[in-house]
C-alpha cells in the first residue's frame, strides 16, 4: 500500500469513527438549545443573506401562523 494510500485511508477511518459521534454531540446540543439562543442563531444565519436591516419585532413575530391561517381558509362559495 503506498503511503498516499495509507494516509487516505486512516482519514477515512477517523471519519468513520467520527460521524457517530458527531451526530449524538448536535443531537445533544439541539435538545437544550434554548428559545433564546436558537433565534440568535437564526438571526445570525439569516444575517448572512440579506442586505435589508430587519425590525427587532421579527424576533418575537415572523407572521407565519397568520400566513398558515390565510392558506387554510376555505373559499367563499
Amino acid at each position: 500500500m503506498t503511503p498516499e494510500a495509507a494516509t487516505q485511508r486512516e482519514w477515512l477511518r477517523q471519519w468513520t469513527d467520527a460521524g457517530p459521534a458527531l451526530a449524538a454531540n448536535r443531537r445533544e446540543e439541539l435538545l437544550h438549545l434554548s428559545g433564546e439562543r436558537a433565534l440568535a442563531a437564526s438571526e445570525a444565519l439569516l444575517s448572512l443573506v440579506t442586505t435589508v436591516k430587519l425590525s427587532p419585532g421579527r424576533r418575537c413575530w415572523s407572521g407565519l401562523v397568520e400566513q398558515q391561517a390565510l392558506f387554510h381558509r376555505r373559499p367563499s362559495p
